[in-house]
């Protein structure tokens, strides 16, 4: 037998000499390891579990605006927003098709009642016009020769009436005459029948081509872009060879009869009498209060809304107000002063808004249904909340007792109010 072979034979050998190892101890030890793994593992989950919830599942939160407090909210009743409407307000275009030959306004210009604001090109109306002018004019004078031919008629017959009182001629002679006169008479009835129609046709024309100049209705301003020189423009519903036109608007408004529409709650309708004081806050100029009057209350009731349209107009010169602005009106109980209009508004932001992070005070706000953790600061306790003097814009949805794992970028859902 060879060295190897005995070699790898004994190191088969089992040596039951040695002593077995000791289980108890290592057991007991491994299972502290475990256990001490385990536990480590719990504190963490514990830990890491509503942190984790928050970032992957929607959190439900409550939410409040950052409100902007006037001087004038101590006797506001009741707040709506709408929009600026204008009452009187006219989308002008020509009746007729054609190419735009001139432009007398631009987007922005004032105008007057009977203004020129465009024209359209009217030179084959201006032919047509002297086409027809010519053939009234032939009408005319066919008029004037089959007059000519009845009076002729009516001397002849007048000198053979005298010659049969005298005997020096036959009857017959006026008879004829009498009989002649009667086709001219038609003659004469036809020919000044076709003169009217001439003119007629005349008169339709000119309408037609002082229907190529569109002029203003009323005192107002432009709001749109007119169209431009050389574009090709129709009425609306065209066809024919007219169908390639586009409708010319021009749409002019009277800023005098700008007016703020609101929904009002129905519950709230009684608080609400025209001639009543308003403050009215436009979105466009949030630091500017403006003094306005109840001017109608709607007839109707929307029943999907419960709410009622109340229509508010404002005191003064419109200035810079549009059109479809957003507005919020504040309908008061008494009349603001102009000190008080004048006084600088205060964003409140409400008190349990405010949490604290990192030993600092922020607020969460909701983004696209994630939450945004800002910094904030504050100053004095103003009714349910604090003036914000640093921190989220006016309008902004914060958070009310925010939850404690909620954190920057956790998505959330706004509750129902």
């Amino acid at each position: 037998m060879s060295d190897q072979l005995s070699n790898d034979l004994a190191a088969l050998r089992i040596q039951r000499d040695d002593p077995p190892p000791s289980g108890g101890s290592g057991f007991v030890g491994r299972a502290l390891v475990w256990l001490a793994v385990l536990g480590a593992l719990g504190a963490g989950g514990a830990w890491a579990w509503p942190r984790l919830q928050a970032q992957v599942f929607k959190t439900e939160v409550r939410t409040l605006e950052v409100a902007s407090v006037s001087p004038s909210q101590a006797s506001t009743s009741v707040s709506a927003t709408g929009y600026v409407v204008a009452l009187t307000l006219s989308r002008v275009q020509p009746r007729t098709y054609g190419r735009v030959a001139r432009v007398t306004v631009r987007e922005g210009d004032a105008v007057r009642a009977g203004q020129v604001l465009l024209e359209i090109d009217g030179t084959e109306q201006r032919a047509a016009i002297a086409a027809s002018q010519a053939r009234a004019l032939s009408a005319q004078a066919r008029v004037a020769v089959a007059r000519a031919n009845v009076a002729e008629a009516q001397v002849q017959l007048a000198r053979q009436q005298r010659l049969v009182a005298s005997g020096s001629a036959a009857r017959s002679a006026v008879e004829d005459l009498e009989a002649r006169l009667v086709p001219l008479r038609a003659a004469v009835s036809a020919a000044e029948a076709e003169a009217r129609a001439a003119q007629a046709e005349v008169t339709s024309l000119r309408t037609t081509l002082a229907q190529l100049t569109v002029t203003s209705p009323f005192d107002g301003v432009v709001l749109n872009r007119p169209p431009q020189v050389g574009e090709v423009v129709g009425a609306g519903a065209i066809t024919g060879s007219a169908s390639n036109a586009t409708a010319a608007v021009i749409e002019v408004m009277d800023p005098r009869s700008l007016v703020v529409e609101v929904d009002v709650p129905e519950g709230r309708l009684g608080l609400v009498r025209v001639g009543g004081p308003c403050e009215v806050v436009l979105d466009a100029f949030p630091d500017q209060r403006r003094r306005a009057t109840v001017s109608e209350i709607g007839h109707r009731v929307d029943r999907a809304k419960a709410t009622v349209p109340v229509r508010v107009r404002l005191a003064g010169e419109a200035g810079a107000v549009l059109p479809e602005m957003s507005a919020r009106v504040s309908f008061l109980t008494a009349e603001v002063s102009q000190e008080a209009l004048q006084a600088r508004p205060r964003t409140v932001l409400p008190a349990a808004a405010v949490t604290a992070r990192g030993g600092s005070q922020v607020v969460f706000t909701v983004e696209d249904h994630v939450a945004r953790m800002h910094p904030v600061r504050v100053g004095e306790r103003v009714g349910d909340g604090f003036e914000l003097l640093q921190g989220p814009p006016t309008g902004a949805h914060v958070v009310v007792d925010p939850p404690a794992a909620l954190a920057d970028g956790s998505p959330v859902k706004e509750s129902a109010p």
